[in-house]
């Protein structure tokens, strides 16, 4: 029996669409509210299509998008990558040469004496005037660093009355740097100096070595003048000595810099505008004593022959000085200058004292510098202090005006030290040595008739000294060094310069 068929199913009823709410339905027959509508419409599609082409994940204007990638790349750099735990080396730090396109054809020769186009890379950054590249066969091709101009700074204010605006030129070289090495490529410091300055590149090394260089660190030196130190901070680096930046640093400063320095458009120069940055970052300065800005005019003997018990790292201001050694014009003297430094970079300028006993004599010897032998004994506390043969910046001289301990030049002329100053210095074996000459000083005839004794050592024209190599961690808890006169032979004196050791008292305790 065939089953009962089922009738077929009656379709839903149909769904009737959903109730808008009556406030957004316009009324029947009311053009007004339907224009308003369709106007908010409009006004949301655009506004979310403003937000999707403007939105930094789709992209910035070609140039900003470069230096943001740039310095994010920078960034990444720091935090790890090969060869983080290898020592320090020249390749490692770059360089900001601050210039002007005036005098470059003149001061490139001080860059010449200390850079070495091999082992180390930077730029000297020159303002819109510069001359163009030299060509291929020009003499001195290849033993500079190359040029760059820097950016246009006519955008920024600049208020001080009596600075002038280089100075925001120069205090921007450090961020252009940093975008110039995009990614890092090794580079642990920026180091800024200016084309004025002579550096020992060696020391910077074993100096900056002491240091974490993942952290930001601002390293560097105040000036010799207490004015200039009041005027702009006791805590600033001054350029011409030379700053570092860690790389860190840098980058945060390539980041910051150019809002930064609008805040303080009444600034005198660079130096104080990139103090005020990185202070704003919250970094103190790291003091390292090698580090000279020269803020002096005139004869530089004091400071050379007292320098700190420090490795040397930079002089400045060259052409406010006399030449450094008789007889030789300023870049005569530079050259063996930096002959010296170069020969032991660790214990140049590093002084020495002993005693003649017998002759009631003391030897002063700065390394690579000069001799000094006093008619009389003179203590470590007493020619550790400066004599002030030069003045400061400010043409000013008085004792209080520098930030060191100075002392008097010495007026007597029966107590004025015999100088020998270097003349020549080279390499045997292991050794250093050096050959000082006596000056000829006009002042040898007037000792010899108003002196009750003859000048000191009249029988020698020459100094022959030879100096051992300091260990590679002197500098990490440097001590002035030791010193012996060794006899004489045919007008010529033998002295021996070398690291203390460990058990020795120093010359005083010594020798008297």
């Amino acid at each position: 029996m065939p089953k009962p068929q089922h009738a077929a199913a009656s379709p839903p009823p149909p769904q009737k669409p959903p109730l808008l709410p009556l406030a957004l339905l316009p009324p029947r027959h009311c053009p007004l509210a339907a224009a308003v509508l369709a106007l908010l419409s409009v006004l949301l599609a655009t506004a979310l299509w403003l937000l999707l082409v403007l939105s930094p994940s789709q992209g910035a204007p070609p140039a900003a998008a470069s230096e943001h990638s740039a310095l994010s790349d920078a960034g990444a750099a720091v935090a790890g990558g090969p060869g983080v735990a290898s020592p320090l080396s020249l390749g490692h730090i770059v360089f900001g040469i601050a210039g002007s396109a005036h005098l470059w054809p003149r001061r490139r020769e001080y860059v010449r004496l200390w850079w070495d186009p091999a082992a180390m890379r930077g730029h000297v950054w020159l303002d819109a005037g510069a001359p163009t590249a030299p060509g291929p066969n020009a003499a001195w091709e290849g033993s500079l660093p190359p040029i760059r101009v820097s950016e246009d700074t006519s955008r920024f204010r600049y208020t001080n009355p009596t600075g002038h605006p280089s100075g925001l030129r120069i205090a921007r070289i450090a961020a252009e740097a940093v975008r110039l090495v995009g990614g890092g490529a090794g580079v642990r410091w920026v180091v800024l100096v200016d084309d004025d300055t002579v550096l020992c590149a060696d020391n910077l090394v074993a100096v900056l070595s002491k240091y974490d260089w993942r952290e930001m660190l601002y390293v560097g030196a105040s000036s010799e003048s207490h004015s200039a130190n009041t005027y702009f901070s006791h805590s600033m680096a001054f350029g011409g000595g030379g700053v570092a930046l860690s790389f860190p640093l840098a980058v945060a400063l390539a980041q910051t810099l150019d809002v930064c320095i609008e805040r303080y458009p009444k600034l005198y120069g660079s130096d104080d505008r990139l103090h005020a940055c990185i202070t704003e970052l919250g970094v103190p300065l790291s003091r390292e004593h090698g580090f000279h800005q020269w803020d002096i005019r005139g004869n530089a003997h004091g400071l050379l022959a007292s320098h700190p018990i420090a490795p040397f790292i930079s002089i400045h201001h060259l052409e406010l000085v006399d030449p450094i050694y008789p007889g030789l014009n300023s870049l005569q003297s530079l050259d063996l200058f930096t002959k010296a430094m170069k020969m032991e970079p660790m214990s140049f300028l590093q002084r020495s004292i002993c005693y003649d006993q017998s002759q009631k004599l003391t030897f002063a010897v700065s390394l690579g510098y000069v001799v000094e032998v006093y008619p009389n004994i003179l203590l470590p506390r007493d020619l550790e202090r400066s004599q002030r043969t030069y003045i400061a910046y400010n043409r000013m001289s008085q004792r209080n005006e520098f930030d060191f301990d100075t002392r008097d030049v010495q007026k007597s002329l029966c107590k004025k030290p015999i100088l020998f100053f270097l003349k020549d210095v080279w390499k045997d074996g292991n050794m250093t040595r050096g050959y000082y000459v006596r000056s000829s000083g006009r002042d040898d005839l007037k000792r010899k008739v108003f002196c009750f004794r003859s000048p000191p050592l009249p029988d020698i024209d020459e100094i022959q000294v030879s100096s051992s190599p300091l260990s590679k961690r002197w500098h990490l808890a440097p001590r002035r060094l030791c010193s012996a006169v060794k006899g004489s032979i045919n007008g010529t004196l033998f002295m021996f310069v070398r690291q203390c050791g460990r058990g020795t008292f120093g010359s005083a305790s010594d020798s008297l």
